[in-house]
């Protein structure tokens, strides 16, 4: 054998071998609990404060912001925002602060964006608050949108800033079931939809490059075709949008968003015809990323592109979960085939998951506890 076949086949092992280190290991996963202090009830979320060290903010349904020490287990939780007197009374399940999101300029503006669920009418409502220190005066609310909810589930709420500085925000169809005033479709309403807005000015405004700022739908409108989208996220390196979209009865999703795509729902419940049953008209609609049944779950939570250090063979995959059975899968976001790996099985209830400041991956959950990802021993 020649020294550069040698060489080439050397090299090949090596890529080989590093191909088969870099993919995550099947069902290798773990999720323990950590922050004991952070046993609340109702808990939808946990983010980093930017700039306030190794503090995070912790969402939770009734409507309070925690802010938690994710360094020191046995630091007191303090409250940073107190709205429960805002929501609406007598909620249903779905109903309720469901959104929080800091600003790009944080550190030096104290701005912050929460999504949350209002009465009388029952309406969503998006607010920006200001921060001092380490907490945030109710009073400093200034409502900056909100959209009349028909009925009291499928509210989304979740809130995310893109790497072009503009607030995104996942609404659900407005619930019932099968999306009985077919908002999903309709570029009309905000329904159904991820909305893309300008908050840099007093109130927002709309950029200029959404696909309906110039007229024919909603101004605000990035993408549609939605049923329920339970946490949107952008991939840290990327800046890809990725939108988990909660099924009807057989179905749950991953989206890989982009602007003006249409995403199927009421005509498509995944990659499925919903409406009609069979021989649905599939032109113009973006199918996605990768699917699962209700075999392995009821209501799928979205997350995160991990891109962490912790575990270097899960950069670049896309990791979610699964509300009602715990389960935990991993796809390739680089690519648009492949199939989901099974990470863990957790049995928790996961409403979110959060990040720290270094990208490690922590499950947040109804059963008053935090779950930090990692391999099995």
């Amino acid at each position: 054998m020649t020294l550069a076949r040698q060489t080439l086949l050397a090299g090949s092992m090596l890529a080989a071998a590093f191909l088969l280190t870099a993919c995550p290991k099947p069902n290798g996963y773990t999720a323990v609990g950590v922050l004991p202090e952070i046993n609340f009830d109702q808990m939808l979320g946990l983010q980093p404060i930017p700039g306030d060290g190794a503090f995070a903010a912790v969402v939770s349904k009734d409507g309070l912001i925690r802010r938690a020490d994710l360094s020191n287990d046995a630091a007191p939780v303090t409250i940073f925002l107190d709205i429960s007197g805002r929501l609406i009374q007598n909620p249903g399940q779905e109903e309720g602060l469901l959104g929080l999101a800091f600003a790009p300029d944080y550190a030096s503006s104290g701005k912050f964006y929460v999504y949350y669920s209002a009465g009388n009418p029952r309406r969503a409502v998006l607010s920006r608050f200001i921060a001092q220190a380490d907490h945030a005066d109710p009073a400093s609310e200034h409502v900056l949108l909100q959209i009349d909810e028909p009925y009291p589930n499928h509210n989304g709420g979740s809130l995310a800033f893109g790497p072009d500085g503009m607030l995104y925000i996942g609404v659900g169809d407005g619930g019932s079931g099968g999306d009985p005033q077919g908002n999903g479709q309709n570029t009309s309403t905000l329904l159904g939809k991820v909305l893309r807005i300008d908050v840099s000015g007093v109130e927002y405004g709309i950029p200029g490059d959404n696909p309906f700022a110039a007229g024919g739908g909603r101004g605000e409108i990035f993408a549609y075709g939605f049923r329920n989208p339970w946490r949107i996220n952008f991939d840290a390196k990327t800046g890809q949008l990725w939108a988990a979209d909660v099924g009807q009865n057989a179905w749950e999703e991953v989206d890989r968003v982009v602007n003006g795509r249409n995403y199927g729902w009421n005509v498509m419940e995944g990659t499925h015809c919903f409406k009609p049953a069979a021989g649905c008209d599939r032109n113009g609609l973006t199918l996605p990323r990768v699917e699962y049944s209700h075999e392995f779950g009821c209501s799928i939570t979205g997350g995160y592109v991990y891109r962490g250090k912790a575990m270097p063979e899960l950069a670049g995959w896309y990791i979610y979960g699964d509300y009602c059975s715990g389960r935990v899968w991993a796809v390739d976001a680089a690519t648009d085939a492949g199939a989901a790996i099974p990470l863990a099985d957790t049995g928790a209830s996961i409403t979110s998951f959060g990040q720290d400041a270094a990208g490690e991956l922590y499950l947040v959950t109804f059963n008053n506890k935090i779950l930090k990802l990692v391999r099995k021993p």
